[in-house]
């Protein structure tokens, strides 16, 4: 429950407290002067010991009931009770028909509108009436208690209304409240319920991007190996060199993954330098000729800029070796003005690109179409990493024609960096020495 759905019953106590101190000074009051009042010993106490009863009375029964803004039958009775005590000392001693400041505003706050008028009007002529039954009275006594009836009607009216008013509001205003208390719980559960999904889309891209491909090449690794461990026993222990290292590699990833911290292949190299490990990494587990280039005169990037790079490259690598069927493959990070861009192309079987760039847009199935159960993570969760830092992406392919994807991520503050494009500064990483293990787009 919120701070203030708390304070809001405390609130409406607390504001009750005047009108308690209110009906207090009304009972000294009237207690007071029927004490020095001109009738008998006995009608005086009669009239004090009936005015004392309906302190208990309102506190009991009547009190609860206006915290409570109800109106039912134990409304009615408290206002019977109400008009037997007060009926009573006003029958004794006149005098206790100051009361009336008090037992209207309870009749209103404890009544329905209708009603609560009904009364107040009957109470104020309960003294007149008295003094009519009484008889004795002058003339002009008679009239002026007339009059001062006819005017505590008008008042207790107009007092009945603002207090209706009032306490209309108070409810209103209560009810706000709640509803505001409501409406912040469900907010505060939507936000929550948000943000587990975002980590865990952030949690599904970061595991495909690192731990899922580093061990799908393992597991390529191992197979390639135990199939060349009879024949070819150098060949094999190349591969388990290549499983050893990329195992070590994997798990400085997965500490730096659980610790939130720069990924480990950045974390004492530059983005240029990743990248071509990566190149590196990619023709010794495929036998691809893999090449990598720079254009443009390198600079400090923003951190995020670089994982974002990072990760797309290795995206797009896993698709070459998964899925292209392809012979080479080069990655060009390019500096230029504003903004830098990372390019992978191939020269492998291609596919669809519309329905890649379509899946990519539409957040659905991976836009490869490539089929594998990664599907989900791939172009796509690519796509959404470079618009987190508002870049963008495409992808260029046809049947049989290669592929290529290009990230392009704009740089804030890149005014007076070195510009414009130099000769690429290219690096052979090695050769097709055995078959690819897949097909289908980078």
């Amino acid at each position: 429950m919120t701070r203030e759905a708390r304070r809001a019953p405390e609130v409406r106590v607390r504001w009750f407290g005047l009108w308690d101190s209110y009906f207090v000074i009304c009972y000294l009051v009237t207690t007071g002067l029927v004490f020095t009042s001109a009738v008998p010993q006995t009608a005086r106490l009669i009239a004090i010991g009936a005015l004392t009863l309906i302190v208990p009375w309102y506190a009991g029964i009547g009190r609860p009931l206006m915290l409570r803004h109800e109106s039912d039958r134990r409304s009615g009775v408290f206002a019977g009770g109400l008009f037997v005590l007060f009926g009573l000392a006003t029958a004794v001693d006149l005098t206790s028909a100051f009361a009336l400041f008090a037992i209207v505003p309870m009749l209103m706050m404890s009544l329905a509108a209708r009603p609560a008028v009904v009364a107040a009007v009957l109470g104020n002529l309960l003294p007149v009436t008295m003094l009519w039954l009484q008889g004795g009275a002058t003339a002009p006594l008679m009239l002026f208690v007339l009059l001062a009836s006819l005017l505590g009607i008008a008042l207790s009216v107009l007092l009945g209304l603002w207090i209706k008013r009032v306490v209309r509001q108070n409810r209103e205003h209560a009810e706000l409240i709640e509803e505001l208390r409501r409406n912040r719980e469900q907010v505060a559960r939507l936000s929550h319920q948000a943000g587990i999904s975002a980590e865990r889309e952030r949690l599904a891209r970061e595991i495909h991007d690192t731990l899922a491909q580093s061990l799908t090449s393992i597991i390529s690794l191992v197979q390639a190996a135990e199939a060349e461990v009879e024949g070819a026993p150098a060949v094999a222990r190349k591969h388990l060199a290549l499983v050893g290292r990329m195992a070590t590699e994997s798990l400085a990833e997965a500490r730096a993954f659980v610790a939130d911290r720069t990924p480990a292949s950045l974390q004492e190299s530059s983005l240029a330098q990743a990248l071509r490990r990566q190149a590196d990494g990619l023709a010794a587990q495929t036998g691809l000729l893999a090449r990598f280039a720079v254009e443009g005169d390198e600079c400090p990037l923003p951190m995020a800029v670089n994982v974002v790079l990072l990760r797309a490259a290795q995206e797009a690598g896993t698709n070459v070796r998964k899925h292209a069927d392809a012979r080479a493959v080069d990655l060009v990070l390019r500096y230029g003005e504003g903004q830098v861009g990372l390019r992978v192309t191939d020269d492998g079987k291609g596919f669809d690109a519309s329905e890649a760039e379509r899946g990519a847009a539409e957040a659905g199935a991976d836009g490869g179409g490539s089929g594998d159960e990664d599907s989900g993570f791939g172009l796509r969760g690519m796509a959404a990493r470079v618009a987190e830092i508002g870049g963008v992406m495409s992808v260029v392919s046809g049947r049989g024609a290669g592929t290529a994807v290009e990230v392009k991520v704009p740089l804030d503050g890149a005014a007076g960096r070195p510009a414009g494009p130099s000769a690429p500064r290219s690096e052979t990483a090695g050769r097709l020495t055995e078959a690819a293990d897949g097909g289908g787009g980078g």
